[in-house]
């Protein structure tokens, strides 16, 4: 039997987000003795009691006119029964999300995410990655960090994935898949650690 459960909440209308929450699954299934489980946000809302023993929650989506979707959202408004209990308290929780643009007013969509691990007494994980650590030199010009860089959105609170008008599987470029692939590690890795 696995020690760590990670589940992985997330919503996606076009597939980019669906491929960050893949990249986090692979990321916390690295670390030994994780079990990974991940659902869409509208399978999430009627399957809160597997989240009740969840060690860590992840919640991805897509930013939409500068905030989270509409099928994230009803999964928080869902878990409210949880809230009151105060049922989630003590678990690990982490965002990530992806917009059309640099911007997009993600951080937004993040800050909405901790709010709601906030009230749940969550502990929330940020990213702990340098901007285009992997790319030293990408900082030193006009055009910035490139599409291989990780964590080229500069994010601390959750991973930030760009994809402009690019359509899924080509999109989001492989430095925003390893940010959120690093990601899940990292969120898995600190969920074994408080739960030892």
């Amino acid at each position: 039997m696995k020690s760590l459960k990670v589940v992985i909440v997330y919503a996606s209308r076009y597939g980019h987000t669906k491929l960050q929450a893949e990249a986090v699954a692979r990321g916390a299934a690295a670390v030994p003795d994780s079990e990974v489980v991940m659902m869409t946000a509208d399978e999430a809302a009627k399957r809160l009691d597997e989240l009740d023993s969840a060690d860590a929650i992840i919640m991805g989506t897509a930013t939409y006119m500068g905030n989270m979707s509409s099928e994230l959202k009803r999964f928080m408004e869902e878990s409210v029964s949880r809230w009151g209990k105060q049922m989630w308290s003590g678990k690990v929780a982490g965002g990530f999300t992806n917009s059309s643009n640099f911007s997009g007013d993600k951080l937004n969509t993040l800050l909405g995410i901790v709010v709601f691990a906030m009230q749940q007494g969550m502990i929330w994980v940020g990213v702990g990655q340098l901007v285009g650590a992997n790319e030293p030199d990408g900082g030193r010009s006009n055009e910035g960090f490139g599409p291989n860089a990780v964590n080229r959105n500069s994010a601390s609170i959750g991973p930030m994935a760009s994809s402009f008008q690019v359509k899924a599987p080509e999109a989001p470029p492989a430095g925003d898949i390893a940010t959120a692939e690093a990601y899940g590690r990292r969120v898995a890795e600190v969920a074994l650690k408080l739960k030892k």
